[in-house]
């Protein structure tokens, strides 16, 4: 299964869930992209000792099925620059990734 992810918030224990369920399916063998839209971008700025997403994001990068893309106009909004957690795209790479997979969740 192809599974996309839209994480559109930047609470860190709905971010520490989103990547524990994405790191799930990783687990089960099928592969999951990421699209950070919003506030979505922010999520690497948010830790918390009781949500740790550093650590759901690091075991989810590892991973060859996955994948992370950012709203490169959500990141220029806000001022920040691409990096490997928050690699800057499009909404063609939205696009892209809602009609390849068999899945969208939206948090």
């Amino acid at each position: 299964m192809k599974l996309a992810i839209t994480l559109s918030t930047n609470n860190a224990e709905t971010n520490w869930s989103a990547f524990r369920f994405a790191n799930l399916v990783l687990s089960k063998g099928d592969t999951v992209s990421i699209f950070l839209v919003g506030e979505g971008v922010e999520y690497g700025q948010v830790n918390s000792s009781h949500f740790n997403i550093k650590e759901q994001v690091e075991k989810f990068l590892s991973s060859e099925k996955s994948q992370i893309i950012a709203c490169g106009t959500c990141l220029a909004l806000r001022k920040q620059v691409s990096s490997k957690e928050c690699p800057e795209g499009g909404m063609e790479d939205w696009y892209r990734l809602v009609i390849e997979s068999d899945k969208v969740l939206t948090f």
